[in-house]
């Protein structure tokens, strides 16, 4: 006989351990403790203590062995008992900062990204308009062209004119040239709030964003304390805060170098950050002041957001604070750039970033 064969309903918490859902607690750690699996592990175990996260069925070291076999860690060496992420778990972590931060995104097709401008140019739309001299005849709106000419004319003296062609608006794509610069100085965990990590999701995420549906575009990540250094993306998770002071032009000198080396004409620098620029570098010897607005080294800071802006480079700046002399600061900053400032919380960072990337990826083709 045919039918359903109905079993007794179990409760999502009741189901017992699941490798998937301890994994993405791990991934969750693994960012906090920047890719320290063994810290990771052992904050897992404690809460697997103290909430029951596996059972008899499905044990820690169950996971930790599915862990191995999956390829999301490996050891660093036969002898060493200690592990590291693999590739694969960089990639995961990648992807659920991308989940986490952009969650309402839908993976497109490659490269599709348009722009607002219609005219001669690479993806269809829905739009159509009426035939200009010069359009490309294979873009030609067949069937509504002849219904054009039949409404015009009538079918006993059907004819086809240059008024009736209509065409399929195209759009051009766009490609855009970013630079991510992330503040690594100390007061990213100072006061015991931790900045640092919310950003590393934003830059993950940012990455993972741009190969995924962008993958004509380019992302350059830099770090910048007291001096400024280029990183890689693999290397995010991995990113710790440092005994620096924020050396914003050090940053900013060294994403102009790089951006300017890209042949995208669309260019753009986001900056997070949670403070005010407090060193620079004169020579071999640092430069800081870490109390109030120290005017050289405001004014060197500016001076480089007034090159950008006749560049054609525009400034994005995320401020992780609200303190008054820190707001003041970014009102100059962005003046002289023409660029943009967004005073966020953290919990909203990923959603600003992520608006403004879709928005400034928009240029018009002239």
């Amino acid at each position: 006989m045919i039918g359903w064969k109905f079993s007794e309903y179990i409760p999502e918490q009741e189901q017992g351990a699941s490798f998937e859902n301890l994994l993405q607690l791990l991934k969750e750690l693994l960012v906090h403790t920047s890719g320290d699996v063994s810290e990771a592990l052992a904050w897992l175990n404690e809460l697997d203590r103290e909430y029951g996260l596996t059972d008899e069925e499905y044990g820690m070291a169950d996971f930790i062995q599915d862990l191995i076999d999956k390829g999301y860690i490996q050891q660093n060496s036969p002898t060493d008992a200690n592990f590291s992420p693999s590739a694969k778990m960089e990639i995961a972590l990648r992807q659920k900062a991308l989940e986490d931060i952009f969650g309402e995104m839908k993976k497109t097709k490659r490269g599709n990204h348009d722009t607002k401008f219609g005219g001669k140019g690479d993806e269809s739309a829905a739009e159509r308009r009426p035939y200009e001299f010069g359009d490309r005849l294979d873009r030609l709106a067949v069937s509504e062209s002849l219904r054009n000419a039949q409404i015009n004319h009538g079918i006993d003296d059907f004819k086809l004119t240059h008024d009736d062609l209509e065409v399929q608006e195209t759009f051009y794509q766009s490609q855009m040239s970013t630079v991510l610069m992330i503040d690594i100085s100390h007061s990213m965990i100072l006061y015991g709030e931790d900045r640092i990590t919310p950003a590393k999701k934003v830059a993950m995420a940012l990455s993972e964003l741009i190969t995924t549906r962008y993958p004509k575009d380019t992302l350059d990540v830099i770090v910048f304390g007291n001096d400024a250094w280029q990183i890689e993306i693999k290397d995010l998770p991995y990113l710790e805060v440092g005994p620096y002071h924020t050396n914003t032009v050090a940053g900013l000198e060294l994403a102009m170098d790089i951006i300017r080396r890209r042949k995208n004409p669309n260019k753009q620098i986001f900056m997070i950050t949670d403070g005010k620029p407090t060193c620079i570098k004169k020579g071999k010897r640092y430069y800081k002041n870490s109390f109030g607005l120290d005017r050289k080294i405001i004014n060197r800071t500016l001076n480089l957001a007034q090159r950008c802006r006749k560049l054609n480079i525009p400034i994005t700046t995320f401020m992780i604070a609200r303190d008054p002399y820190l707001k003041n600061f970014v009102e100059q900053f962005t003046q002289a750039n023409n660029g943009k400032a967004f005073y966020s919380s953290l919990k909203g960072l990923g959603e600003f970033i992520f608006q403004d990337y879709k928005n400034n990826k928009r240029k018009r083709h002239r």
